[in-house]
């Protein structure tokens, strides 16, 4: 499994060429103009960047008269928005089919896109989807990386420094002397890992991919469809950082069920030195702390130190062949403008961090030039072996379900139902699916 290769140029090539689910709720909608060769209806996965799609429909409505609607799902509802809005009259024209098991489901909704003038755009095929016949499904609008991000010159108030991070004994001996002095310093060493539905998914999806890819790692082979079962063998280094995480924190783990703690606010504000998240978080901390960097998801796995982040993309965009082909024109005229148009492509940069498409304009996000920096250095990538989780909202329910046990009674016997969540609920949630 050659991911240096893979990854330092698709890295490389889109920081020079050109990239979740965050808070948020239940979007506006924006209906302006109107044509009658064909309208746009996008169904947005991404909360937090509403604001700016909702700028860009307008304008774009303006500029050309078509009819631009944009609708954006509340964090962890997409699928189910999703067949919601496929069973009414009026159905999007743009949505999300984000990994394979999206695939399998929408594949008959969605037009081929290959020799398609959005496809035409775009510098690389790594994030594109495509069903067992080769029909491109999907084509990736931007991809990120996730793991955990550190203010440097909290560290330094510390006594300690970024260079002292290099695996998960070294990430520990720093975490815990900082939250061991947190009254002394004025700020803890972790942001708050809350349970709730706008936060859980960091620990619940990205920190649990730590598991998927290392079982990818040991068996030498990056997955291409769910697997049936898991081996399991990495939960115990999940636990490592996941403890590592909850125990170091503003937060006491009793407290972390119903949510309601901004880790962003916390972490933007000093409160915190480490917080886990992804590079869409760049723009916003950012602001505050322009010198936030990134370091991979350490949990004691032998050989770690040549770690990198976790990269690739969920979302993908999809043109639904149920709609007219006015419709259908319409949309991809709109999506083509979203990432070539130098402001319109701006715009979704600066939220985005990459778009991997030819004429957009250069990311100046720092967290995806810490992945291809580690990249270059000879490091790993953890690709999104996650994307594969199966019957995704069912199992991270009964994840969090468990953790919630856990964060309140950390018992050997709270673990083991983790663990339990953890496998037997991949296999449970694979036969439901494929049964």
């Amino acid at each position: 499994m050659n991911f240096k290769k893979v990854f330092a140029s698709l890295l490389t090539a889109a920081m020079l060429i050109g990239c979740g689910a965050s808070t948020g709720g239940t979007a506006t909608t924006t209906t302006d103009g109107g044509n009658s060769e064909g309208k746009v209806y996008f169904l947005n996965f991404k909360p937090e960047l509403d604001e700016t799609l909702q700028g860009l429909a307008k304008t774009y409505t303006e500029k050309t008269g078509v009819d631009v609607k944009v609708v954006t799902a509340a964090s962890g509802t997409y699928s189910q928005t999703l067949t919601a809005e496929m069973d009414k009259s009026t159905k999007p024209t743009l949505f999300i089919i984000g990994n394979q098991a999206g695939v399998k489901e929408w594949k008959d909704y969605a037009i081929d896109l290959t020799g398609t003038a959005i496809a035409n755009e775009l510098n690389t095929d790594a994030y594109n989807l495509y069903d067992e016949s080769g029909k491109l499904v999907s084509i990736g609008y931007c991809f990120e990386c996730y793991g955990i991000i550190v203010n440097p010159d909290l560290l330094e108030k510390a006594g300690h420094s970024l260079d002292e991070i290099k695996n998960f004994d070294t990430l520990k001996t720093v975490v815990e002397d900082i939250h061991s002095r947190a009254a002394e310093l004025g700020f803890d060493a972790f942001s708050s890992s809350d349970m709730d539905g706008s936060s859980s998914w960091r620990f619940t999806g990205h920190l649990a991919n730590l598991e998927y890819f290392y079982e990818e790692k040991a068996a030498g082979k990056q997955w291409t469809e769910c697997p049936a079962e898991l081996t399991g063998e990495f939960v115990g280094n999940y636990k490592k950082l996941y403890d590592l995480i909850i125990n170091n924190s503003l937060t006491d783990p009793k407290d972390l069920a119903t949510g309601g703690h901004d880790a962003e606010n916390e972490f933007k504000t000093g409160q915190a030195a480490f917080f886990v998240n992804g590079s869409w978080e760049y723009a916003a901390v950012s602001e505050t702390v322009p010198n936030a960097r990134m370091i991979p998801y350490y949990c004691g796995v032998e050989g770690e130190e040549k770690a990198g982040l976790n990269c690739g993309t969920e979302n993908c965009w999809a043109v639904n062949s149920k709609v007219s082909e006015a419709d259908q024109k319409a949309t991809i005229d709109f999506m083509v403008w979203l990432v070539s148009d130098p402001e319109a492509a701006g715009q979704m940069v600066e939220q985005l961090g990459v778009l991997p498409y030819k004429n957009a304009p250069a990311s100046k996000n720092g967290f995806l030039a810490d992945a291809a920096k580690y990249t270059e250095d000879g490091c790993y990538v953890m690709d999104w072996a996650t994307n594969y989780q199966p019957n995704v909202d069912e199992y991270r329910a009964g994840l969090v379900a468990a953790l919630n046990q856990y964060n309140a009674d950390q018992s050997d016997a709270n673990w083991a139902n983790v663990e339990t969540a953890f496998v037997q609920g991949w296999a449970t949630q694979y036969a439901a699916v494929n049964n």
